[in-house]
């Protein structure tokens, strides 16, 4: 495997079942697009127990598999090695996250990230970018384990320099509305296509409406970058669950959220207005211990948990986007369909990436066969844009067309 591969072009044709329907199906694709969906029921083929969905879609990845995105020493071949371990789990779809950072870093990783999109693979993989911060609450306990020091108030200024630098590319942003400046802040970003999240925020209710009202449309991992103490009625957390222009993303890792909690966000939102994140870090894959991550000692337990130790918070997290799937099966009694779409047409359509995130005729071959045992989901084979990118099977698993 070597970054400066090509995608060749190539017909996919493939069987399994329909993660939706429940049907037999065949799925062909030419060139990387879903040319045709045919049901199989009646006509005895050899239908393997496997289910064809969606790839995953992660809008919240700040590293992966020992690769931190806001590394001093990240360059191209770490971001390509990132990009195949999370192919492994299914993931064919997500933005790269810079968390807060001094003005200069941001500007370098962004750079580094930019670059990275002449890799084919990288591009594909990668849609554009999530910045998290520096424009998050100052107030200790809701800016979580973000570096104090570089929290500042939104400029949209600063922020074309980001933009500048990530060739772009900003998808999303994740802003505290409360902040001064901020409302101004948002509703810049929406005149330029970039999607505003609500996070690491104590705003008001009436500040949260006003933000909605000038385009925010997420609510960053919901329930989490808040203060471990807080009113019980005047809270950030009420305003953004009762209003319905607001998709929650959930981290349902097992450590970030209670299964009442999901339950509730569950039943409040519905399952077509929640997105499904991990908020994962470079620490996926990683022994446990002490670490260093975003300027601070953190611990990763035995169990996946990840925490600041000093500061009392989560520190992100250490499992897949594929366990958020597997725990919102087990705690909601939803249906595959429903927890797939959670990770992948949900997030595609709050995040505007109208080339995928369904397997329908003209969307993007992004596609998972995946084996189900209970509510525990086996990536069996990946195919990245009709291409066989991960195989569980076979070694040499980017292959027939990304070499």
């Amino acid at each position: 495997m070597h970054s400066n591969s090509v995608l060749k072009e190539v017909n996919m044709d493939i069987i399994g079942i329909h993660y939706e329907s429940g049907i037999p199906v065949r799925i062909q694709a030419q060139n990387g697009i879903i040319v045709k969906i045919s049901e199989l029921r009646g006509k005895n083929p050899v239908i393997p127990d496997l289910y064809l969905a969606p790839g995953l879609i992660d809008n919240q990845v700040n590293g992966y598999s020992g690769i931190d995105f806001g590394s001093r020493s990240l360059d191209q071949e770490k971001i390509r090695e990132a990009s195949e371990a999370i192919l492994k789990d299914g993931v064919t779809s997500f933005l790269p996250t810079l968390v807060t950072d001094a003005h200069e870093n941001l500007l370098r990783s962004f750079s580094i990230l930019s670059a990275a999109l002449t890799d084919p693979l990288i591009s594909l993989l990668i849609p554009g970018f999530h910045l998290e911060g520096p424009y998050l609450s100052k107030e200790t306990g809701f800016f979580g384990c973000h570096p104090a020091e570089h929290l500042r108030n939104p400029s949209f200024k600063e922020f074309e320099e980001y933009l500048d630098a990530a060739g772009g590319r900003i998808v999303e942003i994740t802003v505290a509305p409360e902040l001064d400046g901020a409302m101004e802040f948002i509703g810049r970003c929406t005149e330029n296509h970039v999607v505003v999240a609500i996070g690491h925020t104590n705003a008001s209710s009436s500040q949260i409406e006003k933000a909605v009202s000038l385009g925010a449309r997420i609510s960053t991992h919901l329930g989490n970058g808040c203060a471990n103490m807080i009113h019980r009625h005047q809270n950030p957390l009420w305003p953004q669950l009762s209003n319905d222009r607001l998709t929650p993303s959930i981290i349902a890792d097992g450590h970030h959220l209670l299964p009442e909690e999901i339950k509730v966000f569950y039943i409040v939102k519905g399952p077509e207005n929640i997105i499904l994140t991990s908020d994962v870090t470079y620490l996926i894959g990683m022994p446990p211990g002490y670490y260093e991550y975003m300027g601070s000692r953190i611990l990763k337990t035995e169990d996946g948990l990840i925490r600041n130790p000093e500061l009392n918070c989560l520190a992100g997290a250490s499992m897949p986007l594929k366990k958020g799937v597997e725990n919102i099966l087990e705690i909601t009694g939803c249906s595959l369909s429903e927890a797939i779409n959670m990770a992948s047409k949900n997030v595609a359509r709050v995040l505007n990436l109208n080339d995928r995130g369904r397997l329908e005729p003209g969307k993007r071959a992004d596609i998972i066969l995946l084996k189900l045992t209970g509510n525990k989901i086996k990536i069996k084979e990946t195919y990245l844009g009709g291409s066989l990118a991960y195989s569980d099977t076979k070694q040499n698993h980017l292959r027939n067309g990304i070499n």
